[in-house]
């Protein structure tokens, strides 16, 4: 139903634009500015109430089509009606691969200026114990 209702409003949007790009801007309908090219096609006045009446019609049917919509999607995903902004992260998909462990990072070069014991970390501390003689 709602793809229906989405294709059907696409349609209405398309046309919706192709009527008002095909309006004149001073209102003479039709892009007609004589009766030169077409011969009497319709009159100034006709055109103009047809266009008219066309976009009005499609206007209406766009805004119809957008609340019938919003109303449909309101509960759309989620039963509860939350937005989907508040539900966890999707988790990334891992590779079918089997990984490596993780390797720790090589520490970063010094930068240049600095003393390179600032740098670079201290190993830790490590107590090595000698066993007592008796």
């Amino acid at each position: 139903m709602i793809t229906v209702l989405l294709v059907l409003q696409a349609f209405v949007t398309l046309a919706l634009i192709g009527v008002v790009l095909i309006q004149r801007s001073e209102g003479g309908g039709l892009g007609l500015g004589s009766s030169q090219g077409m011969g009497n096609f319709m009159t100034g006045r006709g055109t103009a109430n047809l266009l008219t009446r066309t976009t009005a019609v499609l206007a209406t049917a766009f805004m119809a089509l957008s609340l019938i919509l919003a109303l449909l999607y309101k509960n759309g995903g989620t039963s509860s009606g939350e937005s989907i902004l508040n539900g966890p992260i999707p988790a990334a998909s891992a590779p079918a691969s089997k990984k490596s462990p993780t390797k720790p990072l090589a520490p970063l070069p010094p930068i240049p200026g600095e003393s390179s014991s600032a740098n670079t970390p201290s190993p830790p501390a490590t107590t090595t114990q000698v066993p007592a003689k008796n």
